[in-house]
């Protein structure tokens, strides 16, 4: 078994879609412009995706009711202070800006909808590369 996709049900599934689009660069596998909304995002490996849609029959969280450790979306950042900022301009809030004991750099933030971000550069990577 490997991953495919984590889905999120979300308040606003094309706003979401069309921030995370610009702003952390995931691209559109497959989109419904109708209610839910689902959206299937892909990473630039293309082996990951993230569903996200509006649908009235589940449950909406409120994310900014999470403590970002209860659930976050984590991306590997090669320059993590420089997104935080550009993601920041974008809409984005700081959560926490953490340097760990090993030279890893983890920056929390959450999107304009209150999902919490992880921007990773770890030591050692953790997964291997394409």
């Amino acid at each position: 078994m490997k991953f495919e996709h984590f889905a999120l049900n979300v308040p606003d599934a094309t706003a979401t879609s069309r921030w995370y689009e610009n702003h952390l660069g995931l691209t559109v596998v497959k989109k419904m412009e109708e209610s839910p909304f689902m959206t299937f995002l892909a990473d630039d490996s293309g082996t990951v995706m993230l569903e996200i849609y509006t649908n009235p029959k589940g449950e909406t969280l409120d994310f900014t009711a999470f403590h970002p450790l209860a659930v976050h979306l984590a991306l590997v950042s090669e320059n993590p202070t420089e997104d935080m900022n550009r993601l920041i301009k974008a809409g984005a809030t700081l959560f926490s800006d953490d340097i760990h004991p090993d030279g890893s750099h983890l920056i929390m933030l959450r999107d304009p909808w209150g999902i919490s971000l992880q921007l990773c550069k770890r030591t050692t990577p953790m997964l291997k590369s394409n």
